[in-house]
């Protein structure tokens, strides 16, 4: 718990953690405003609002590979291991925090999406409750993206040590490399919807409605979206473990 209070202390000691939860809170509300009003909410479906908090979790990965990479760029992370020589419990620790800091702020998002777009919408396409366990997994499976996000995050940065190669990798990794992947003739459609990223959207995909318009077919449901998420983690993170105990800090 010490080194956890450690890990809070220094993360929020600088104003990038503060700013990067504020540009959150604007994507996932701001989405939510946006197709809670157009025609009176006629395109107020959950997986299109709530894209916001999608484009959140990008957000929250730059914040959590900061987390590591700054303290590489200022040198504080020979402190750091002078303090607490057995490295795996600082990346742990680290690792931990962010997980958990993200998984209650990816909640609260789309928590506060959901509701907001469901006051704002007047004719939505579809029943905006919190009834079934497909609608709530649709809400906060966005809790459990973020969590695991963040331990993605913070094994790129501590593999690649330096700010703009770990933001660069986690920003076109989803957006640009995916998605060229899934272009390729025949590889692609079939591996595509299995690629870390895309397994994870099948997480808060609705099984049934109009929104499925929206979902390429095949690919996994949503426990082996979120199983092919954590494993890319898992693994990520062990190799992340490796190279910080054989490098010099």
């Amino acid at each position: 718990m010490t080194l956890l209070n450690v890990e809070r202390i220094k993360l929020f000691s600088t104003r990038s953690p503060y700013w990067c939860l504020a540009a959150i809170a604007a994507a996932a509300l701001g989405f939510a405003t946006l197709f809670g009003l157009v025609e009176n909410g006629q395109a107020a479906l959950p997986y299109i609002f709530l894209r916001g908090v999608g484009l959140g979790m990008s957000i929250y990965m730059v914040l959590a590979a900061l987390a590591v990479t700054t303290e590489y760029r200022f040198g504080t992370i020979r402190n750091t291991f002078l303090g607490v020589p057995r490295r795996p419990r600082v990346l742990l620790a680290k690792t931990v925090l962010l997980a958990l800091i993200g998984g209650v702020v990816g909640l609260l998002a789309a928590l506060a999406s959901f509701f907001l777009a469901k006051a704002l919408a007047q004719d939505p396409p579809v029943r905006l409750e919190l009834a079934t366990w497909d609608e709530w997994r649709q809400v906060v499976g966005y809790g459990a993206i973020f969590a695991i996000a963040a331990v993605i995050a913070v094994s790129v940065g501590t593999i690649v040590r330096q700010s703009a190669g770990a933001i660069a990798i986690l920003l076109l990794w989803p957006l640009i490399i995916e998605s060229l992947f899934s272009l390729i003739p025949t590889v692609g459609e079939k591996v595509g919807p299995w690629l870390p990223f895309a397994a994870s959207d099948k997480i808060v995909a609705p099984t049934t409605g109009i929104a499925n318009l929206f979902q390429p077919g095949g690919g996994p449901d949503a426990l082996q979206g979120l199983l092919v998420f954590a494993g890319t983690a898992v693994g990520l993170w062990l190799i992340a473990l490796l190279l910080l105990q054989k490098r010099d800090a």
